[in-house]
């Protein structure tokens, strides 16, 4: 049975920086693309970034690149997301899903942007 489990997320101030870790099981984790997701409050769904198996292939969106940074750890079995220059607007929470695209179905972490 699939199962992912983010980690890191917390309160932070403008400009702050955080990891985020998302450790997986129950299927072949280098197999896949893996995908970061965040919510933000009384918004929906926004797609942020993916990465393929290999980890040569990355994605941004445009409200992240530059900022943000995807790594994933197959002998981990563990994706990553480096989040720097950290903004109120990034305050929500994430998640991680298999599959560009993918709904998530994980509990998430919270990140809190505030001074």
């Amino acid at each position: 049975e699939e199962q992912l489990v983010e980690s890191g997320g917390g309160l932070v101030q403008p400009g702050g920086s955080l990891r985020l870790s998302c450790a997986a099981s129950g299927f072949d984790f280098s197999e896949y693309v893996m995908t970061w997701v965040r919510q933000a409050p009384g918004k929906g769904l926004e797609w942020i970034s993916h990465i393929n198996g290999g980890g040569d292939s990355l994605w941004y969106a445009d409200s992240v690149n530059g900022r943000f940074t995807i790594s994933r750890d197959n002998a981990k079995s563990t994706l990553y997301l480096q989040l720097n220059n950290l903004k109120t607007e990034d305050t929500a929470i994430y998640y991680c899903a298999r599959g560009a695209g993918a709904r998530p179905r994980s509990p998430g972490t919270q990140v809190t942007v505030s001074s």
